[in-house]
């Protein structure tokens, strides 16, 4: 949590090296962090929301529905195929048989890790494999790297900032510009636009 006045930021993966990273971190065996990070691209989840996830959720369902601990308010989330068979596949390689085990459990398996230590982990991780951000390196980039993504694919149209509104579960769209950073960019195209 930022100091009030403090302006923190979070930047967003490209969809390329993101795939490159979980693909690395299945292939040295960080398999928590593979799900993690899959896990929170794929379904734009709060790390507080990412953490409480057990295998149990993903097992034969097309959806997941969790309550969110920040709004109260209950989300309805397509399992991305692609998503489900990261984590059938780890979960083998991981040799979990319980699957009411919370996904992302600390090491002495009784709860789920701590968000303050995913945030220290993913500075050390983005380090040793050679990933570059700008700005802060927090669990935020899952959200915004599905943002972006959206907003890319898109063509960056109004309609996918709507529905990216609605996603994240804010209360306006310029809320949601500025949590993507699309307002800034709005802003500073003012000045490109000026021409002699």
């Amino acid at each position: 949590m930022s100091l009030k006045g403090q302006k923190t930021t979070t930047t967003s993966l490209d969809w390329d090296v993101f795939k490159s990273l979980i693909s690395k971190l299945e292939r040295d065996k960080n398999y928590k962090y593979c799900l993690l990070i899959s896990t929170g691209v794929f379904t734009g989840l709060r790390i507080s929301d990412l953490l409480q996830l057990r295998f149990s959720q993903f097992e034969g369902n097309e959806y997941l529905i969790i309550v969110e601990q920040k709004t109260k308010k209950t989300r309805k989330i397509k399992i991305n195929p692609d998503l489900r068979s990261i984590i059938s596949r780890i979960k083998i390689q991981m040799g979990v048989t319980d699957n009411n085990q919370y996904i992302f459990v600390n090491r002495y398996g009784t709860k789920p890790i701590d968000k303050s230590w995913v945030n220290v982990n993913l500075k050390m991780i983005f380090k040793q494999y050679g990933v570059e951000c700008e700005g802060n390196i927090s669990s935020h980039l899952f959200r915004k790297t599905l943002g972006n993504r959206v907003l890319k694919l898109n063509n960056f149209s109004n309609e996918s900032v709507v529905l990216l509104m609605e996603l994240f579960g804010h209360s306006s769209i310029s809320i949601t510009k500025n949590y993507l950073g699309i307002r800034e960019r709005e802003v500073m195209s003012v000045y490109d636009s000026l021409r002699i």
